[in-house]
């Protein structure tokens, strides 16, 4: 099993803008009733050019998709959270807390997957799920040990504690669930366990102060110290910056990169930037208006790829 891929899915977003049916539960969202639609999806489109061309030159192999004019879908920009992929040939669908976000879902894409890699097994109950009012957004509401096969994942409106459980039981994950708050008073819940937590071949950060109870963080901390994993701890304010909401990915070269925003960057310490150092070459690029209108980063807006690529097809004389 590997932990990280150099095969990576973007989707270039069209009519991107502050979804109001995600901001409900998605506390990192700021709408400002001033800002032009137009402008803020302009400048989206820039950031995502920018972070897309610094991905490809550093190596990594990207598969972009271009978000589509109808259905409006403003949050398509982040794919990780309707598909994910395994390397057991298998692609799961997931069911969606927003009704306009269950709209995101493209047969093109999964087609596409079809065609390229091998696919063995697609599963998609998210409509059944999604009637019965039961989500699990991707490696949003996941993040995931692949090599020790262990989810770590905050409970929330958008992360079914039934779901999870069905998650493990077909792709032989350990479930470590725990809750995780913006504030001590429990009256935010944090929506996606990737904002507050990002899990590394050799090291993991988290914001282990917006674990509340003690024996929750004694479970973490037991399976990092397990796994030997090196702890980067973060504060609140550094997850407000989007430090927890980075990507270790490993290129063609072989090299470990980490990805993250710019803010994110700015926001870590130098003593934390020389840890992921020792394992990771960093790259960051500016996503303000994304983070900002979206809720969601440098992670967000990758969805990996861990299907096996298709042989070649070759002629012979």
């Amino acid at each position: 099993m590997i932990q990280n891929t150099s095969n990576l899915l973007l989707i270039k977003p069209c009519n991107f803008f502050c979804n109001p049916e995600t901001s409900v539960n998605n506390y990192f969202q700021n709408s400002d009733s001033d800002s032009d639609l137009d402008s803020i999806s302009n400048k989206a489109l820039l950031e995502f050019d920018f972070f897309l061309n610094k991905l490809k030159k550093n190596n990594l192999n990207i598969y972009q998709f271009k978000d589509t004019n109808k259905p409006i879908t403003p949050d398509s920009i982040f794919p990780n959270n309707w598909i994910s992929t395994y390397q057991n040939n298998t692609i799961i669908i997931h069911s969606m807390f927003a009704k306009n976000r269950r709209l995101e879902k493209r047969i093109d894409i999964i087609d596409f997957f079809k065609k390229k890699f091998t696919v063995d097994k697609v599963y998609n109950n998210s409509e059944d799920h999604e009637k019965k009012n039961k989500f699990l957004e991707g490696t949003g509401s996941m993040v995931l040990d692949r090599v020790n096969k262990v989810v770590y994942a905050v409970l929330s409106e958008r992360t079914s504690h039934d779901l999870l459980l069905e998650f493990c039981d077909f792709q032989g994950f350990k479930l470590i669930p725990f809750n995780a708050y913006h504030d001590f008073d429990k009256k935010k819940i944090i929506y996606h366990t990737n904002v507050m937590m990002s899990l590394c071949e050799n090291f993991v950060i988290i914001c282990l102060d917006s674990v509340i109870k003690k024996d929750e963080k004694k479970i973490l901390l037991d399976s990092f110290n397990r796994n030997k994993k090196e702890i980067i701890f973060i504060t609140m304010e550094q997850v407000n910056k989007f430090c927890g909401n980075v990507l270790e990915v490993k290129n063609n070269l072989g090299e470990n990169i980490l990805i993250m925003s710019s803010k994110a960057f700015n926001s870590f310490s130098k003593k934390q930037i020389k840890i992921i150092n020792k394992f990771c070459k960093i790259v960051h690029s500016p996503l303000d208006t994304i983070e900002k209108y979206g809720g969601g980063g440098a992670r967000c807006m990758i969805a990996e790829i861990f299907l096996k690529k298709k042989n070649e097809f070759r002629f012979h004389k």
